[in-house]
């Protein structure tokens, strides 16, 4: 009942949420900033996954935690990373960006990895198989349509929404903190069995993703706030989206995206923090330099 009904439920309340933080402009910046939002995007579709691929190997993890694993690192960004962003002074409509889009290839890309880690890591025995079009389907159902629903809402009533919206992205955070929450509840035996090797695993990847991410960055030359909100959608993922999708085929999916949770809101601030006062100085000048050209026009 709670994987199968409550959890896909309030993923999908989080991702209307989302939906109603979006505007359609927020991926028409594709094509206005293309290169910050590719390198980002590489990033979380490609590195991320792969990475998650390799330390699963270098921990020598089981086949189902070593898929649930992937299953995270495959994940979408979500609104906590562009609060996160936020609050570093990063640059956060490229998070948003980058949270959007994320979602909506979440449909291809999870499934994809999720087949690939399914076959590397001989986890089929113990899955007896897995419907990879029913998880297409049902990834489509409680991402991208709610996150559609809650953007055709926001434009319909823009003022509206506006005015309700801080009280939505709360609950839908608490929300959030809950599902990870049950997650642990529900396989806190298992959690604890193999809390240590899971536990360094999610860490390494966390860190892992954002240094990766924010180096990859800054060679690419995008700025520090752009590296910024890169790094933060890498370390701070979606987790109820791996938890979801994880419910709907074993429960033991679940615990690294559960484990991860827990460090991605330390590890995140910390990072948000450290990069405040830095990001603070370059969101000022551009602020000013903002106002010189609207002045001189």
């Amino acid at each position: 009942m709670v994987t199968s009904v409550v959890l896909p439920l309030a993923l999908a309340i989080i991702m209307f949420t989302l939906g109603l933080g979006l505007k359609v402009d927020d991926f028409k910046r594709i094509f206005v900033f293309p290169r910050g939002v590719s390198i980002g995007m590489v990033n979380l579709i490609l590195i991320s996954p792969l990475l998650a691929f390799g330390i699963a190997e270098l921990f020598n993890l089981s086949p189902l935690l070593a898929m649930g694993l992937v299953l995270l690192g495959a994940s979408p960004g979500g609104t906590l990373a562009n609060m996160f962003t936020h609050l570093a002074k990063g640059e956060t409509a490229l998070s948003i960006t980058m949270t959007a889009l994320s979602s909506v290839v979440a449909v291809i890309t999870i499934p994809f990895f999720l087949d690939l880690a399914n076959s590397h890591f001989g986890a089929g025995n113990s899955l007896d198989g897995i419907n990879m079009w029913s998880i297409v389907l049902r990834t489509f159902l409680i991402t991208i349509l709610p996150l559609s629903l809650g953007l055709w809402v926001r434009t319909r009533s823009p003022e509206r929404v506006e005015k309700i919206r801080p009280l939505l992205t709360r609950a839908s955070l608490v929300l959030f903190v809950l599902v990870v929450i049950g997650a642990v509840i529900s396989e806190f035996k298992l959690i604890e069995e193999n809390f240590a090797k899971v536990a360094a695993a999610a860490l390494t990847l966390n860190v892992a993703a954002m240094a990766i991410s924010f180096t990859a960055s800054k060679l690419g030359r995008l700025s520090d706030r752009q590296a910024t909100a890169i790094a933060l959608e890498l370390g701070v993922h979606n987790a109820t989206v791996a938890i979801v999708v994880a419910g709907m085929i074993n429960d033991e999916l679940m615990i690294p995206a559960a484990v991860y949770s827990a460090f991605m809101f330390i590890t995140g601030g910390i990072f948000a923090k450290f990069m405040h006062s830095h990001n603070a100085e370059a969101a000022a000048e551009e602020g000013l330099a903002e106002s010189g050209e609207r002045v001189a026009t």
